[in-house]
């Protein structure tokens, strides 16, 4: 028997594939909640690296990202419009080279962002951490900082967690 990317729910809900438990993460811990709090934009721009991509893409179809608010994907290293009135999603690898291009962008007295709300992929070093702490003109248009651990490539939806499992496997 083969399980297949539909809704666990049709399956009594006992379990939830690997693609699946990532998408959950994507769509609800990362894109669903920069729709709440402060941030009276309905709309967001959602910036990632290469890595990154491949992460969204292997969990999400662009019609869920867009479900969610994000009007746009950019690439971190490409030339982006600025867009002072929208929020800005970075989901990001905790690199030197992405930390400087995500400060390059929402620093200085126009940034491209009115507000960002930055996830690393996995754990980032504390240094890079207090580069961004450091940058006074940053820090108060950052609406989210964390880890979302989730450096991986969905790839084979056959592989099944059991609920049970769940708050063992999805801990930030």
């Amino acid at each position: 028997m083969s399980f297949s990317d539909s809704d666990s729910s049709s399956h009594g809900g006992d379990y939830k594939n690997f693609r699946q438990i990532s998408r959950d993460r994507l769509l609800h811990e990362m894109l669903r909640s920069a729709k709440t709090g402060d941030s009276k934009s309905t709309w967001k721009v959602l910036i990632m690296d290469k890595v990154t991509v491949k992460v969204m893409s292997y969990s999400c179809k662009m019609a869920d990202i867009t479900e969610e608010g994000v009007s746009l994907v950019e690439d971190l290293y490409r030339r982006r419009q600025p867009l002072p009135t929208m929020d800005a999603i970075y989901f990001i690898q905790p690199t030197r080279e992405n930390i400087v291009m995500f400060l390059s962008d929402m620093s200085g007295r126009v940034p491209l962002y009115k507000k960002a709300y930055v996830f690393f992929s996995s754990p980032s070093p504390k240094e890079l951490v207090s580069l961004i702490r450091r940058d006074t003109s940053v820090c108060p248009r950052i609406a989210a900082l964390r880890e979302l651990n989730l450096e991986y490539f969905a790839i084979d939806s056959q592989v099944t967690f059991f609920s049970f499992l769940l708050p063992f496997l999805c801990v930030t």
